[in-house]
């Protein structure tokens, strides 16, 4: 059978790409010790600085933030009704999944004043040391802002299928869907009619079209950034994938990625 991962040097990009389990990495393909930009996969991180500061009883998911009615909850599920990229508020809070870059930067300002530092020093004490992700660090938004190798981002995958910085219940949590039954738009993917996010993560759940393939799970999580990032977990194939490349999201990933994804599910999960 063909390595899966040989198909990603005939994509139109260069691209570091890699397959871990839990138990850790598996294979790579490509610079994998080449800085990217990580985009939106950097919300991923800031879920994961937030989980952390909540077993540290810094953060409640559930303690006012936002706007009037949100809770922490809210804006990391993307249904705080703030806009994309503004402090704008479309809806009320838990009425429609409205995709915040803002909602994810309150929740990181909030962080930060706990902790009485920069949200970026937070983010590598507290998340990208532990997790033996030197390489990463957060150059702007935390929503959109951090920078690194395919080897920090295998890390991530790694501590996100079979956690070890934040309590396996709690990750479970904020896996799992929050405000369920929300319209909204998955960025790329166009209108879904339940468009179901966890705590900062990306549920594939019934989304169609999606960015993983057809043979994932219900249960996958992560998510993808315009910068040609990815990162999904698939919680039932024990098996994780993330990707980066030089060149941003476009039709050649909406293409090559869910491809991928089947055929490494086909030849790994077993």
């Amino acid at each position: 059978m063909a390595n899966p991962l040989d198909q990603v040097a005939s994509w139109p990009v260069t691209a570091a790409v890699g397959v871990a389990s839990a138990s850790g990495l598996m294979e790579t393909t490509g610079p994998v010790s080449q800085p990217f930009r990580w985009a939106s996969v950097t919300k991923l991180l800031t879920a994961l600085a937030a989980l952390d500061a909540v077993q540290r009883g810094l953060l409640d998911l559930d303690e006012p933030a936002g706007p009037p009615g949100s809770t922490v909850r809210h804006l990391l599920a993307h249904a705080s009704g703030l806009a994309f990229d503004g402090d704008a508020i479309l809806a009320q809070p838990g009425q429609r999944r409205i995709y915040s870059n803002r909602g994810i930067e309150i929740v990181a300002e909030l962080l930060a004043a706990r902790s009485g530092q920069p949200f970026e020093r937070l983010l590598a004490d507290e998340v990208c040391l532990p997790l033996g992700m030197a390489g990463t660090r957060l150059e702007g938004s935390p929503a959109w802002g951090a920078v690194g190798p395919l080897t920090d981002l295998m890390n991530l995958a790694v501590e996100l299928a079979s956690p070890s910085l934040v309590d396996e219940d709690l990750l479970a949590e904020a896996t799992q869907v929050a405000f369920a039954g929300l319209m909204g738009v998955l960025p790329g993917f166009g209108r879904q009619a339940n468009c179901d996010w966890g705590l900062g993560f990306e549920l594939r759940a019934s989304k169609a079209p999606h960015w993983t393939g057809s043979r994932n799970s219900s249960r996958t999580f992560g998510h993808f950034g315009r910068s040609g990032s990815f990162l999904w977990v698939d919680p039932e194939a024990g098996l994780a994938c993330v990707g980066l490349a030089d060149r941003d999201f476009d039709e050649w990933a909406k293409q090559a990625w869910p491809r991928l994804a089947d055929d490494i599910l086909g030849a790994y999960a077993a």
